[in-house]
Formats: structure tokens, C-alpha cells, sequence
């Protein structure tokens, strides 16, 4: 399937049911990916939902889909998050954008307190929404049933708050990420700092809280990686891959 088009409109098809897809969805699909009648294409809700298809007419402002398949992804457990520090440049952007890739249920923004970047006054909406669009678009590249949730920005007494198992990546941790039990977790939060690394308090803070500091390997890796890699990492224990 080479294209996923996105619309909250999608209701419950079944087989033999025609779904539009409208707006800047539709013109990106018409204009950009030069979609036509005939090809085949998947349209989903972000929520799990996925319907694959054939098109059947793409006017202007309009893809139409002829439904053939219609399959619906339950939410896996555990969930999988990914609270990610800021950082300068585009790190954090491109942790967020693998981590979708690979199948994170929700990412956090976080306040670290060695952020070079920092969210403030109209940033913080501005770069949550920014986030948001990451996310989604990675979705798509995906074919992903469900959009990951972008959660608030997060200060570090929040993530200390956070429900079910939380993992602080840190390379300096007696414990490997893979001695770490994670099967009975109804959601996992992973916790990747930023550049300069999670600061001793904060692990102090998080390990308070009950969080396990563990270390992926001997490499000290990017924030843009450590994410993902501890993420592909739990996919194989969890025998999602």
C-alpha cells in the first residue's frame, strides 16, 4: 500500500462503502501525489481504524474511496511513551519522528533542566503543534493504524507523576534495558535527556519515584537515537517484531 491518507471523518465502513477524504488531505493527494482514479490507497482515522481501497473519483477538493478492506488495530499494551528533553536543532524532532516509525502510542515534551532549547510563552502552543504535524505526517510514511498523542510539556515532577512503568535512559546505570521487566507494565514511559544528559537531581527525582535507570549498551548515543533505539529494543522483547 503506498499511500495513507488521514480524515476524522471516517466513521465505521465496511466493505462496499465509499469514504471522502476533503481538504488539505485530499489537495495533497490530488496535487502533490498525483493521485488518480484506480490506484489503490488506505484512508484511516489516526484511532485505529485503517480502510484500503480503490479510488473512485478525485475531483478537485476530493479523493473518494471505493472500500474493499476495513481493519481496526486495538490500542497495544503496554503503551509505549516516549518522553523526549528538548534539545537544540532538530534532535528532538527527529526522535519523535522515528519513534512514530516505530509504533510509540504518545510523546511528551520535556523541560529537562539541561535544555538548550527552551518552550516559552507562545512557543510552547506553536511548537506542540509543531510536534503534532511530525507526528502525523510520520503516521502516514508509516501506514500507522493510530496517530501517537502529543502530550503537554512536561516538567520533570511531572514525569516523576507519571502512571505505570517509567525508564530513564541513562548511561550510566548498573542495569541493561533488557534485564528490565516490562511485560506486566500496562504502559511504559521511556525518559531520553537532552545533550548534556538527564542532571543528578533529576535522576535523583526520578528514581524517588520509583523510575528504573537502565542503559542500552557500552555507546553513549544522541538524543535523536536513544529513543528509538531503546523503543526497537522493547518492539522484539515485547514480540511485536
Amino acid at each position: 500500500m503506498a499511500s495513507l491518507y488521514l480524515t476524522e471523518q471516517l466513521g465505521a465502513p465496511v466493505p462496499g462503502d465509499r469514504v471522502e477524504v476533503t481538504g488539505d488531505e485530499a489537495r495533497h493527494a490530488l496535487q502533490v501525489a498525483r493521485i488518480r482514479v484506480g490506484e489503490r490507497i488506505a484512508v484511516g482515522d489516526g484511532r485505529g481504524t485503517i480502510a484500503r481501497g480503490v479510488v473512485a473519483e478525485a475531483a478537485p477538493g476530493v479523493l473518494a474511496l471505493d472500500v474493499a478492506e476495513v481493519t481496526h488495530e486495538p490500542e497495544p499494551r503496554p503503551a509505549l511513551w516516549l518522553a523526549q528533553a528538548l534539545a537544540k536543532g532538530d534532535r528532538d524532532e527527529l526522535a519523535i519522528q522515528a519513534a512514530t516509525e516505530l509504533g510509540v502510542a504518545g510523546v511528551i515534551p520535556w523541560a529537562a533542566e539541561r535544555s538548550v532549547t527552551r518552550w516559552e510563552g507562545a512557543k510552547v502552543a506553536r511548537n506542540q503543534q509543531r510536534w503534532g504535524t511530525i507526528v502525523r505526517e510520520a503516521s502516514k510514511q508509516a501506514i500507522r493504524a493510530r496517530v501517537p498523542e502529543v502530550a503537554p510539556l512536561a516538567t520533570t515532577a511531572q514525569l516523576a507523576a507519571l502512571p505505570g512503568l517509567v525508564i530513564v535512559l541513562e548511561p550510566t546505570a548498573s542495569t541493561p534495558l533488557t534485564a528490565v521487566t516490562v511485560d506486566d507494565a500496562d504502559r511504559l514511559t521511556l525518559v531520553v535527556g537532552p545533550e548534556g544528559g538527564v542532571a543528578p537531581r533529576e535522576l535523583e527525582r526520578l528514581a524517588g519515584a520509583g523510575a528504573v535507570l537502565a542503559r542500552l549498551g557500552p555507546e553513549v548515543l544522541r538524543t535523536s537515537s536513544a529513543g528509538p533505539a531503546a523503543l526497537a529494543v522493547l518492539n522484539a522483547r515485547l514480540a511485536r517484531w
